[in-house]
């Protein structure tokens, strides 16, 4: 039985009835600094003046709260129409407290609008995991429900942003499809997160997001950090997003094990029109599996771009590579700099594009690294030159889990023993509960017969007797402090007091008070 997706026949139906171009507001670089509402006059007039808000684009200028807020208001009178938030590069010189603010009155403006984005652009926002908060709200609400492109480049959102963001899209996804039959759910098209150091575990949560979806036509995710583990999670959701046309992982450490996964992805894209991989440690092997893929006879008609520069790849999986371009009668753009073939390896490669008329998408070798005198082209020493590689890779691997362990066990919380040892102000905040009850808890268990204090408390004892005397320094913590500090130090096995001196002046200080 034929099934029919109502969403895209009416978002055809739309496309063919479009006969005026879209109208909106724009303040692009205008490079306002708006903190009040009465900065944001303007902005606001501009808005109740547009007969019909198709879009919103506040890029390169900067929004505070107070700001935010008289936007959204304007927004809840005339949003109905608006499909393109192009917020980009919108909130620079803003504290991370205040972006996650002035998201959700935006957001809150759009909803009470009913407001149906299509587009949504944060990109160049550097507002970290803090900022995400605000975004989930919006990304969670009805006003995404109809998004179709999303773009996160360059937000600092770290492996923690990228799983808050993950769990607000499938929350999106979930409340999307229990709304209404004909929009639901969330078909997001465009997935733009570049230079977000995402890592592995990122990547795993958006995966799952991009399992649910099944709609996505581009993801885009340069410079995340992410290593084989997480390509292997990406690979597996992409292989339910058959109409994926643009995949674009530059600059990630892919690695052999990497590329066999995405290879074994690449025959259920069959769309595919630009592949970049560019600066992601392939080597020889993840480079000739990944062309074998390509290769397979009437795959992937529709390649256009195909960008394996700086990836250590070797001469030997030149034929593999060629015969993957072959028959690609779309193909413009064979992107093969910084990769090591080495002068004869060059010959051949021009030469078999030639022969299969390939050569002029071929783009420029000036870059490309020479193989060192003497490097073998048999199949045998690549063999083995790939297996050293592979193994470079897994300690690099290795070294980027060891990393991620170490990342997710700073977040953990600390104790009161953590924070002695290491008494900064960041450990104070990670200290969860009642800190002054935490300490005085320490104090009554602590093991009396443990070892020496070598620690030298002359500084602190003189930064007491400096707040001592300030007017928030509590009574009853000067009557406190002038019980410790007559009693001597233990620093060994006879007592004495190195710090008498300077207790003396602190308790002079006191009396005084």
């Amino acid at each position: 039985m034929t099934t029919f997706n109502l969403t895209e026949i009416q978002e055809q139906l739309n496309k063919a009835s479009e006969k005026t171009p879209e109208s909106g507001v724009s303040f692009n670089g205008k490079s306002l600094k708006l903190n009040s509402e009465a900065d944001a006059e303007e902005v606001v007039k501009a808005i109740e003046q547009c007969q019909k808000l198709d879009y919103l684009d506040l890029e390169g200028n900067t929004l505070g709260p107070d700001a935010a807020k008289a936007v959204a208001k304007a927004l809840e009178a005339k949003g109905s129409s608006l499909k393109r938030a192009l917020w980009k590069d919108m909130f620079t010189g803003r504290m991370k407290t205040e972006i996650p603010l002035a998201l959700e009155y935006l957001g809150t403006g759009l909803c009470a609008a009913q407001t149906r984005l299509v587009e949504l652009d944060l990109s160049d926002n550097a507002f970290g995991p803090v900022g995400v908060k605000g975004l989930a709200t919006l990304l969670s609400s009805s006003a995404c429900f109809t998004l179709r492109e999303l773009k996160l480049n360059n937000n600092g959102l770290g492996i923690t942003g990228g799983k808050m963001l993950a769990k607000a899209l499938l929350n999106c996804h979930e409340n999307s499809s229990k709304e209404n039959v004909e929009t639901a759910p969330l078909a997001l098209r465009v997935f733009i997160a570049g230079r977000n150091r995402l890592e592995n575990d990122g990547a795993a949560a958006l995966a799952e997001v991009f399992t649910k979806l099944t709609t996505l036509e581009e993801i885009s995710m340069p410079q995340n950090g992410i290593y084989h583990k997480g390509i292997a999670a990406l690979a597996q959701a992409l292989s339910v997003n058959p109409r994926l046309k643009i995949l674009n992982l530059n600059d990630n450490t892919v690695g052999p094990e990497g590329a066999r996964a995405l290879a074994k992805s690449l025959p259920n894209l069959p769309d595919l029109e630009k592949l970049n991989l560019g600066d992601c440690l392939l080597k020889t092997r993840g480079a000739s599996v990944l062309a074998e893929a390509l290769a397979n006879e009437g795959a992937h008609r529709n390649l256009m771009e195909l960008n394996l520069s700086f990836n250590e790849i070797g001469a030997a999986s030149i034929d593999a590579i060629v015969a993957a371009v072959a028959d690609k009668q779309e193909l413009t753009s064979l992107v093969l700099d910084g990769n090591v073939f080495g002068s004869k390896g060059r010959e051949n490669l021009e030469g078999a594009l030639i022969a299969s008329q390939k050569l002029s998408v071929l783009g420029s070798l000036e870059e490309n690294e020479s193989e060192s005198e003497g490097d073998s082209e048999s199949g045998e020493e690549t063999e083995s030159e790939d297996s050293d590689d592979e193994n470079k890779t897994s300690e690099v691997e290795k070294e980027d889990d060891q990393e991620i362990s170490k990342i997710e066990k700073d977040k953990q919380n600390v104790t009161v023993q953590d924070f002695l040892k290491n008494p900064t102000a960041e450990n104070l905040l990670r200290l969860q509960g009642d800190k002054i009850q935490l300490f005085l808890e320490h104090a009554k268990s602590e093991d009396k017969t443990a070892g020496r204090i070598d620690w030298n408390l002359e500084g602190c004892f003189k930064a007491l007797e400096k707040i001592s005397t300030k007017d928030y320094f509590l009574t009853e913590t000067r009557n406190a402090l002038k019980v410790f500090i007559e009693l001597p130090i233990k620093t060994g096995k006879v007592r004495v007091d190195p710090f008498q001196n300077v207790k003396a002046s602190l308790k002079k200080v006191l009396d005084q008070i």
